[in-house]
This record gives C-alpha cells, sequence and structure tokens, in this order.
C-alpha cells in the first residue's frame, strides 16, 4: 500500500500542496518506529499564501492499525488567532492528496466529541462518521486523559477527496 524501502517509506515532495489560501511548508518528516506507535509522518506549518505567516500546524500520518484508528491519519492545530477561516479544512484537503499520491485509498481523521469545531471541520470535509469510539485503556491517547474520539473515514478513490 505504501511504498516501502527497506522498511521506510519513501517520503515525496511536497512543494505543491498549495491550494491558492494556503501552503503547506515541511518541518520535517518522521520515520516509523513501529515499537513506539510512530508512524511514518510529514509535518507542517500551515501558511497564509498571502503572506507566508504560519497559523497553524498539520501532519499526515501514513499507514492504518488500530493504533491511527484511534489518533487518525491526519492532525491540525490552528493558531487561536486564525481560528474560523477554515484553514484546517483546507489543510486537510492537500493531505489528502498527499495521501492518495502515497496510494492510500482512505484516511481516519479523529476529534474529542465535544471539540465542535474541529468536529464540523470533518464534517465539511465530506467523511462519514463510523462512530464514537471509548478511547482503549492501553492507548496513549487515553494516558492522556482523552476517553473518547469522533472516528471519520475520508474514502479517497472518490473523486472530491483528490
Amino acid at each position: 500500500m505504501i511504498a516501502f524501502l527497506r522498511n521506510r517509506v519513501r517520503f515525496l515532495d511536497t512543494s505543491d500542496l498549495d491550494d491558492g489560501v494556503i501552503f503547506l511548508r515541511l518541518r520535517r518528516t518522521v520515520s516509523a518506529r513501529p515499537r513506539v506507535n510512530q508512524y511514518p509522518t510529514y509535518l507542517f506549518d500551515i501558511c497564509q499564501k498571502s503572506d507566508g505567516v504560519a497559523v497553524g500546524r498539520c501532519d499526515l500520518r501514513l499507514g492504518h492499525n488500530p493504533f491511527l484508528y484511534y489518533s487518525g491519519n491526519i492532525g491540525y492545530r490552528v493558531y487561536e488567532s486564525f481560528r474560523g477561516h477554515h484553514y484546517a479544512a483546507h489543510a486537510s484537503r492537500l493531505l489528502f492528496s498527499l495521501a492518495h499520491r502515497h496510494n492510500m485509498d482512505w484516511l481516519i481523521i479523529t476529534c474529542n466529541p465535544d471539540n465542535l469545531p474541529s468536529r464540523r471541520t470533518c464534517e465539511l470535509l465530506g467523511g462519514e462518521l463510523l462512530e464514537i469510539a471509548d478511547v482503549p485503556a492501553d492507548h496513549e491517547l487515553y494516558q492522556l486523559g482523552e476517553r473518547q474520539k469522533c472516528i471519520f473515514r475520508y474514502d479517497l478513490s472518490q473523486p472530491a477527496f483528490r
């Protein structure tokens, strides 16, 4: 499913992740370390196209497994003073295209049920709410105090997600 080279992902060029409103500036990539639940990951700044100012951060975690079911393939955080402009949705759409280039057919994005702005972003992106799931006690999110996650699935084979 993902291009592994000797148990490593071949990270791709990301200089084209720009939608005219924002662009994603690669901060770094992280190689897989499955023993510590670290999966191949791209880490980005979300930047305004108009002036290059970083308005938040996002990441794309490659692959599928029970750990990522609760953590999600995409994470995002928009800095408080920049909220309300749908920057997380813009960034997620760009990450959909990157995931598709990694031959991923679907993605999971999760949020806490009471995080209404993030939940609205997941809905605006057109995902299917699979469930509101209890986080297993052995998951690191549980150790951080998180007890439930809304689990949204995005079928990247659909033209709307490319």
